[in-house]
């Protein structure tokens, strides 16, 4: 479809929403964590309920991703899970009980888990058949979770850890707003219809199926890395502040990430396969270096490494899960590869992640997560080359034919 049938404040508007979705998720993410610290929650105890989320999300993701493609309409499902966001964290912020939280937040996490896989499907969508790429409307994501963290940290730090409910609802409801704005995220109609039997030819392309086991590697360590960070740099002598930092130099350089990838990648699935090799590489290196970290303001530079790695992986695996997963089922095959970061692998980086921080302290855990990640740079080096010998003998098999 050409480029002018998209208005311009459609597109606009879909950057808004990115900007103030990934806000919204950027003082959850953030700060939580140092609430329920406040509250008195040990670190197992943070681990395990950040754990829930993960087991809750291996229904939840791949349930709202079928409804999103079964009924087209991506703009439908966001609505649902941010208004259900909303009112199970009013309970949340009510109670100080841990039982209750927890209850609470498996709830909470049943709505949370699309969020990311919606927004990127909602994006894809309203794009196809036009010149727009993808990191251009993704990028905003990033820039709102930027400043929106670096901005909440001396609003919380003057209002109190204690009032984080007030700073994460304005945000929560600026992206409910701002969703009743959007496309429904799936009106052109697909040349290949939504069929059931179809839908499970998404677990059937054996690259694909690889990518995501191996995507577990590299996202436990990132999932642990999430989980504690903020903890960790208040471990160091860090304020609010230092935790709003971190939080934006954690997501500010995924603009230009996402912008170079955008001109420069080649959307083939040996060369993106080449790519997360040498990010998963680099994610041992930021590891490595976490694991000798002795002040927070070291940390913050270390974090600048999150644009390369995390943002260089999240954007590759994007696409290349786009190049695998038939277009009718995208929103399936996108909840497929969120999996890889909020599925197997969270729930061990709560659970062991909370265990190790408690019992073996910081420096220990970022030396286990670079021999996890390792293994994952291993898998990806092995597969890439794989791809490439499978790739020569289909070629040289199809010149024989002709």
């Amino acid at each position: 479809m050409p480029d002018h049938t998209i208005s311009r404040n459609m597109l606009g508007m879909l950057k808004v929403f990115n900007f103030v979705l990934y806000g919204a998720l950027a003082i959850y993410s953030t700060f939580f964590a140092l609430y329920l610290k406040d509250i008195g929650f040990s670190n197992v105890q943070i681990g395990l309920l950040v754990a829930g989320g993960p087991l809750i999300g291996l229904v939840a993701n791949p349930f709202w991703a079928y409804c999103a493609d079964r009924f087209r309409n991506n703009k439908r499902i966001l609505i649902i899970c941010l208004i259900g966001n909303f009112s199970v964290m009013q309970f949340v912020f009510m109670t100080e009980s841990y039982p209750l939280i927890y209850s609470l937040m498996l709830f909470y996490f049943t709505f949370q888990s699309p969020l990311f896989t919606q927004s990127n499907s909602l994006i894809l969508n309203v794009i196809e058949g036009t010149n727009r790429k993808f990191g251009e409307f993704r990028a905003w994501g990033s820039l709102g979770w930027a400043l929106i963290a670096v901005i909440a940290g001396p609003i919380i730090g003057w209002l109190g850890i204690n009032k984080l409910w007030i700073v994460f609802d304005a945000m929560l409801l600026f992206a409910i707003f701002f969703t009743f704005l959007m496309p429904s995220g799936n009106e052109r109609e697909q040349k290949a219809k939504f069929t059931n039997k179809g839908y499970f030819t998404v677990f059937q392309n054996k690259y694909f199926l690889i990518f995501v086991c191996l995507g577990v590697l590299i996202s436990i360590p990132n999932s642990m890395n999430t989980t504690f960070l903020s903890i960790y740099i208040r471990g160091l002598g860090g304020t609010n502040t230092v935790v709003g930092w971190a939080a934006f130099a954690t997501a500010i350089l995924e603009v230009p990430v996402f912008l170079l990838l955008d001109r420069y990648l080649k959307k083939n699935s040996r060369t993106m396969l080449g790519w997360l090799t040498v990010i998963s590489l680099l994610f041992s290196a930021r590891w490595l270096l976490m694991s000798v970290a002795s002040s927070a303001i070291q940390v913050i530079f270390i974090q600048l490494l999150h644009a390369i790695t995390f943002g260089g992986y999240y954007y590759v695996g994007t696409q290349l899960t786009s190049h695998l997963v038939p277009g009718e089922y995208r929103s399936s095959g996108q909840a497929v590869y969120g999996l890889t970061w909020g599925g197997i692998s969270g729930i061990i980086a709560g659970i062991l992640g909370g265990w190790m921080f408690e019992n073996l302290g910081a420096a220990v855990l970022y030396q286990i997560c670079f021999g996890i990640t390792i293994c994952g740079f291993i898998g990806f080096f092995l597969l890439q080359n794989s791809y490439r010998i499978n790739e020569r003998y289909a070629s040289a098999q199809s010149e024989k034919t002709m």
